[in-house]
């Protein structure tokens, strides 16, 4: 899925890899995906986009978005994967399929669910519009939102659902929200009002830490790269690393479901009760 350090990493690695390349077709899904969403017909798309070149990639909350220079956009959120191949590869399905004049291509795939959007501009989805406005963690300003936050949630609110529920923070989901839990010390369903001062500017910092080593490690190593590749960043509380136990105390990774999605802690170093 695509969160914060995704979405930068991929931003980046398409502006490298694709930035300049010319379209040469567009083909439409080889098969039809439930809940995969386009904006309008994708048997379209290849009308607006053949003869067109990338002018670049953005990245920002949970969009990846390809910028045409013809005015075009091509916005994908965070359920569709993107894979950079040879146009020739034996490639059985997708979603949309971009084929470049260098012989190049990228093709979106969508496991559960997914968009892909071609728009020029005026995309009015809530979550876009919500993303495209966000603040990053290291932006001016993220430090004085994530503070007021706090203050407007109601003290019962777990530390989860802050981070990881109702886009309060998109592009940070269940995902990343784990590694950063635990660096802070904060178990997933600790209460805010529980947090003291230092708790809550340990979570923040632990916010901009964690997803800034992320981002620049290439993501977690639960996702992949436009090369098929895994992220450099080895996750702590994931599925990767139940087996291995907790990296600071060597003792058990608990594993269980809560608010829609599995989280993962250490019970030693993430103690719920405070």
């Amino acid at each position: 899925m695509l969160e914060y350090p995704e979405v930068t990493a991929r931003a980046e690695e398409l502006r490298a890899h694709v930035a300049g390349k010319r379209i040469k077709s567009v083909l439409p899904p080889t098969k039809p995906h439930k809940f995969c969403w386009f904006s309008g017909e994708a048997a379209d798309y290849e009308k607006k986009l053949a003869g067109s070149t990338v002018a670049g990639a953005e990245g920002f909350g949970i969009f990846v978005e390809l910028v045409f220079d013809n005015g075009q956009r091509l916005c994908i959120n965070d359920g569709v994967n993107v894979r950079l191949v040879d146009s020739g590869d034996k490639i059985k399905d997708w979603q949309l399929f971009l084929s470049f004049e260098d012989g190049a291509a990228l093709v979106f795939t969508v496991a559960m669910y997914g968009g892909i959007y071609l728009h020029t501009g005026e995309y009015d989805d809530p979550y876009y519009l919500k993303s495209r406005k966000a603040l990053a963690p290291g932006d001016e300003g993220f430090a004085a939102y994530y503070r007021r936050l706090l203050e407007e949630s109601k003290p019962n609110l777990s530390a989860k659902a802050l981070l990881a529920t109702e886009q309060r923070f998109p592009g940070i989901g269940n995902g990343v929200a784990q590694d950063i839990l635990f660096q802070a010390g904060i178990h997933p369903k600790r209460k805010l009002g529980t947090l003291t001062g230092p708790d809550r500017e340990r979570l923040l910092e632990s916010i901009r830490s964690v997803l800034a080593e992320m981002a620049a490690k290439g993501g977690r190593d639960t996702e992949k790269n436009i090369f098929g590749q895994k992220g450099g960043y080895q996750t702590r509380m994931s599925k990767n690393a139940l087996a291995g136990g907790c990296p600071k105390c060597g003792g058990p990774i608990t594993k269980e479901a809560y608010l829609g999605g599995s989280v993962y802690y250490c019970a030693a170093c993430q103690p719920q009760d405070q």
